[in-house]
């Protein structure tokens, strides 16, 4: 029996706050199954704050049983320190999803904010805005990051629906194109 739905999880790493959020999609139809986030206190150790960051996303993994898993990348600000923190947040999110057998994407936040919203520099109340409209939900998540997160799993899912896009290979160009696809050619 061929499975019709895919379930995505998405990650907004950090080492406070790691936002996630699963979705189910069955044709174009996404729901929303969890948004959450995972909050860490700043008084634990840095490589135990790590640890449960690993142990969660493995969790969420156990319980959802996500088909991708789609992360944002972590854009380049100006503290090296928290750049190197967020780095190392994010690759043991990676680290958990790909031990699970789980191919990572990854996502700039601009990237994120434009399939979402259609504008790459939209704010965090727009992005959870148009989530609400898409998915159906009216409760306001106590912290972005759970949305961001939501925003990233959502990306995926219309990324990975592109036209562009057959079978996991990318296409080099319109000849490329119209040779898989001779059926879209009109004259």
């Amino acid at each position: 029996m061929q499975k019709n739905s895919k379930i995505i999880l998405g990650i907004d790493p950090g080492t406070l706050l790691m936002g996630y959020g699963i979705i189910k999609v069955t044709g174009n139809k996404m729901v929303l199954l969890e948004m959450d986030v995972l909050k860490l206190s700043s008084k634990k150790d840095n490589h135990v704050r790590l640890q449960m960051i690993y142990e969660k996303v493995c969790s969420i993994i156990q319980k959802h049983q996500p088909d991708y898993f789609a992360i944002e990348a972590p854009f380049f600000g100006k503290n090296v320190q928290s750049m190197l923190k967020l780095g190392r947040a994010q690759g043991v999110a990676i680290v958990a999803a790909m031990s699970a057998g789980l191919e990572v994407t990854e996502y700039s936040p601009k990237k994120v904010k434009q399939s979402i919203t259609g504008n790459g520099n939209s704010d965090k109340e727009q992005v959870l805005k148009m989530l609400q409209r898409m998915l159906a939900f009216k409760d306001t998540p106590k912290y972005y990051d759970a949305t961001d997160a939501l925003a990233v799993a959502v990306c995926h899912h219309f990324q990975s629906s592109s036209l562009l896009i057959t079978k996991g290979k990318k296409l080099n160009g319109w000849e490329d194109f119209i040779k898989n696809n001779p059926g879209r050619l009109k004259k």
